[in-house]
C-alpha cells in the first residue's frame, strides 16, 4: 500500500507500511532520491520500512513529504512523517515521529575526494538491503506463490517476481562491487578479514565473498521457523485465494512467527556478510548501540 505522487524520482528504495488504499504510505510530489554519491557511485540503497514486518500489511504508514528528498543510502521506520521540504541525511530508526530537517548553512568549502570515506556505512546499509531482499524472496516462494496459482497467468506472473528479486541484488552487487574497486588496497582502516581461521584479505575480496552469500539460496535457512510459520498460515488460508485478506486476517501468534522467521532469514544474511567484512562489523556494533 504505498502510492506515489507525481515528478518523483524514486530510484534504488525498498519501500513498505500502511493497512489499506486509504491507510497507505505515500511518496509526496516532486520526491528525490538522491541515488549516487559525490563521486558517481550508485551504492545507495535506501529501505523505507522493511520486510520482515512490511509483507504482514498491518504497519503504520510512512510518508515522505513533497518537494522534499533523501539522501541514500538510509533508513526509515514506520509510522514516521518526513516533514515537506525536508532533505533527509540521516537514518530514522525511532517510530511515528515527525521529521523536520534542517538545511546545512552556505557556504564554498575545501572537499577532497576520499574514496574510502564513510564505506563501513555505505556496505552496511547495502547487506541490510540485501537481506531484505532474500527475505522477501522467501516470502514469494514459500506463501505469495499459493496465491498466484489460482489465477490467470499466475505462474507467469511468479516467475517474473522472482526473476525482477534476482535482478535487484544483481544490481546492488554490481554497484557495491564497483564501488569498493575505486578504494585503493590499504586505503580502508579496517579492510582485511580475519575471521574463523581465514586468512587476512583485502577489502575487494573480502566484499565480493560477502556479495556471494545473497546470490545463494536461502531455502535451508530457518527451516524450523518457517516450518511453524506454514504450518500456522495452512490452517488458517484453507483454500482462500484472497492473498491481502488473508494475510490481513492472521492471528498474531502466526504474524509473530512470520516476523520471527523473516527476521532471522535477515539477521542470517548481514551475519554472514559481517564475518567477510570487518568494517561491517563495526558498522553493525554502532548501528545496534
Amino acid at each position: 500500500f504505498v502510492t506515489l505522487g507525481s515528478l518523483i524520482n524514486f530510484c534504488d528504495c525498498c519501500m513498505a507500511g500502511g493497512t489499506s488504499r486509504r491507510d497507505h504510505s505515500e511518496v509526496g510530489s516532486s520526491y528525490i532520491h538522491f541515488n549516487f554519491t559525490p563521486d558517481g557511485n550508485k551504492t545507495t540503497p535506501s529501505l523505507i520500512g522493511d520486510v520482515p514486518r512490511g509483507v504482514l500489511l498491518d504497519q503504520k504508514p510512512i510518508f515522505l513529504g513533497g518537494q522534499g528528498g533523501m539522501v541514500g543510502p538510509l533508513q526509515i521506520s514506520y509510522g514516521n512523517t518526513i516533514a515537506a521540504g525536508s532533505i533527509l541525511r540521516k537514518d530514522v530508526l525511532v517510530e511515528n515521529k515527525l521529521i523536520i530537517s534542517s538545511t546545512p548553512p552556505a557556504g564554498v568549502l575545501d572537499y577532497g575526494f576520499n574514496a574510502a570515506a564513510g564505506v563501513s556505512r555505505i556496505i552496511g546499509h547495502n547487506v541490510t538491503y540485501l537481506a531484505n531482499l532474500c527475505a522477501l524472496e522467501q516470502w514469494y516462494r514459500h506463501v505469495r506463490k499459493m496465491f498466484f496459482e489460482h489465477q490467470e497467468f499466475g505462474r507467469l506472473i511468479y516467475e517474473g517476481a522472482l526473476e525482477k528479486l534476482v535482478m535487484a541484488k544483481q544490481e546492488r552487487i554490481k554497484r557495491l562491487q564497483a564501488m569498493v574497486e575505486e578504494i585503493p588496497p590499504g586505503r580502508h582502516a579496517a579492510c582485511v578479514c580475519e575471521t574463523q581461521g581465514r586468512p587476512a584479505c583485502e577489502l575487494h575480496t573480502a566484499v565480493n565473498q560477502a556479495c556471494d552469500v545473497f546470490m545463494q539460496s536461502f531455502d535451508g535457512e530457518c527451516e524450523g521457523q518457517r516450518e511453524r510459520f506454514l504450518a500456522a498460515f495452512a490452517q488458517h488460508a484453507g483454500t482462500c485465494s484472497d492473498y491481502i485478506a488473508t494475510v490481513q486476517s492472521l492471528p498474531e501468534s502466526a504474524r509473530a512467527n512470520a516476523r520471527a522467521w523473516l527476521a532471522a532469514l535477515v539477521e542470517t544474511g548481514v551475519g554472514r556478510a559481517a564475518d567477510m567484512v570487518a568494517s561491517l562489523r563495526l558498522f553493525r556494533k554502532k548501528s545496534k548501540g
